[in-house]
């Protein structure tokens, strides 16, 4: 342990990175609070995505990173703002009429319109529940409107009233003339309607811990800053929660830039020290746009799970986070087949290396075994594209033939792969396919490539397959190799972009493969 604690000291792989950041903040004491809270928000006025997944996934990585720097307890809290108004009702929800009646009112307020849970908010933080535990993330949740009314951000929220014109010092200079005119960090709930009000404080009474502020009706009306009668503005709410938990780790998009710089310099106007940040680039959708919980235009987590297991998830987490990335379905199958190849190189790694590998971070430094009789997961989608079927049986037949040791029983996971290959082959490639005539040329090099796999005969292995694949493409007059291969999958898949042939031939087999060169030879029409 003493040896792989020197590795993850020097390790650059980005968790270890941001767990030296953690571990410099607190240095070797104890804090306070008897342990170190790496913290993750979630604001559930739309149903949970795979950002919100990425933030956990991520922080718990970082998390793990720091228990192998560090024997000191650690906990994540994965936070719900649900005491939040709801300002607009996200497109993708149900219910929009009933639910335009609760605008302005807490989230953990306003009805459920799936009719499953006590509240909107309770509903979607279930849901976020529900996929964090699926993944066997190790976090405790935390709902806003509980700390708020539980009296657990009180003595913080006493002081933000307390220091009241120094945080207004912080924030009005970032607001235009209008707002500064009736900005407030406090939001009273009003005990009539329920809204979180966007008012301006008239009064303040700090012995009292109350303000007062100015009905619709023209009223005034004193209220407690404590015990759940008021909320923060967000950007003082993320720095009074950091002051009044003492989170010690907390990342973010790179939307959040300028309030993250906000949010610590009135954490430290409350006697609090900021947190460690970490800034990660935000998703796009498939046409660059940000993905965006009110617009429901990203994939959800069981989307993605319909098509692949949960570490090619993860995996997609992991790799680049400072880098905008594309979360779309075409990202899946790489997103597979990188997290098998990793598996398949660590176990040879040496201890510094095997702390670089993704496979270390997405299992928590134990990494599983790679199955002997794994499978490319874009082999697998191509072989149901050939065959035509999405009956796993048969597809078990060409798998069984190819690699004899493995079955359903025997090979749990490629089974799974093979069942995910079927439900993106029917959902995304069967729609797209379109097959093509060869050209003369095309046509000859077809004849040559049949000639050559018959010659080869059943027994050839991939290697040898591939190498007379390209043989074949080297003798005829395509412009480059690429050509020949793209040609290979237009005529022969109905698609621009296939497997690596030679691993392809083998598993659908030679004799297989030659029946399909002369159907396409005699033109034939291959999509039936």
């Amino acid at each position: 342990m003493d040896d792989l604690k020197e590795h993850a000291l020097n390790a650059k792989a980005w968790p270890f990175e941001e767990a030296r950041m953690v571990l410099k903040r607190i240095g070797d004491k104890m804090p306070e609070k008897g342990f170190v809270l790496f913290e993750t928000g979630y604001g559930p006025s739309g149903l949970p995505h795979i950002g919100t997944f990425g933030e956990v996934a991520r922080t718990s990585m970082v998390r793990y990173a720091f228990s192998l720097l560090s024997d000191l307890p650690s906990k994540l809290i994965a936070f719900s703002d649900d005491m939040d108004g709801l300002r607009k009702v996200p497109e993708n929800l149900p219910k929009q009429e009933m639910l335009n009646q609760h605008l302005g009112q807490s989230l953990s307020a306003i009805p459920d319109p799936f009719g499953t849970h006590e509240s909107l908010g309770a509903h979607n933080n279930a849901r976020l529940r529900a996929f964090l535990d699926e993944f066997g993330f190790e976090y405790e949740f935390l709902s806003s409107t509980d700390c708020y009314k539980n009296g657990e951000f009180d003595a913080t929220l006493l002081t933000v009233l307390e220091r009241f014109d120094a945080v207004l010092d912080v924030i009005l200079p970032t607001l235009g003339e209008e707002r500064r005119a009736t900005y407030s960090p406090f939001l009273p709930v009003c005990p009539k309607t329920g809204r979180v009000l966007q008012v301006p404080v008239i009064e303040r009474n700090t012995d009292a811990g109350t303000i007062v502020y100015q009905d619709e009706d023209g009223s005034k009306v004193e209220v407690p800053v404590t015990g759940g009668h008021c909320k923060l503005q967000w950007k003082a709410d993320w720095a009074m929660r950091w002051a009044a938990l003492d989170v010690d780790y907390e990342m973010s998009g790179k939307d959040l830039i300028d309030s993250v710089n906000l949010s610590g310099k009135i954490c430290r106007i409350l006697g609090g020290k900021p947190p460690v940040g970490f800034t990660y680039e935000l998703f796009l959708d498939e046409n660059g746009e940000k993905i965006s919980k009110s617009r429901g235009n990203g994939l959800t987590v069981e989307e993605w799970l319909r098509y692949a297991p949960p570490e090619s998830l993860s995996l997609f987490m992991y790799q680049k986070p400072k880098t905008a990335k594309r979360l779309h379905f075409d990202v899946i199958p790489r997103n597979v087949d990188d997290h098998s190849s990793h598996l398949a190189s660590y176990a040879s790694q040496d201890p510094a290396k095997q702390l670089e590998n993704p496979a270390w971070h997405i299992h928590r430094g134990k990494p599983p075994v790679e199955e002997g009789s794994q499978l490319n997961f874009n082999i697998l989608l191509n072989l149901v594209s050939v065959c035509h079927s999405e009956d796993k049986a048969v597809l078990w037949h060409f798998i069984s033939r190819y690699r004899p040791e493995a079955s359903p029983e025997t090979a749990p996971a490629l089974d799974k792969l093979v069942e995910y290959a079927i439900n993106y082959y029917r959902d995304f490639v069967k729609p797209a396919k379109q097959y093509r005539s060869a050209t003369d040329d095309e046509l000859k090099a077809l004849e040559d490539l049949l000639a050559s796999l018959e010659a080869l005969g059943e027994k050839a292995s991939a290697e040898d397959i591939q190498t007379e694949v390209y043989e074949v493409g080297k003798r005829h007059p395509f412009p480059e190799l690429k050509a020949w291969f793209k040609a290979l999958y237009e005529i022969l898949l109905g698609q621009s972009q296939g497997p690596r042939m030679g691993s392809f031939i083998a598993l659908y087999g030679v004799g297989e493969t030659c029946a399909l060169l002369k159907r396409a030879i005699a033109g034939e029409d291959l999509s039936a």
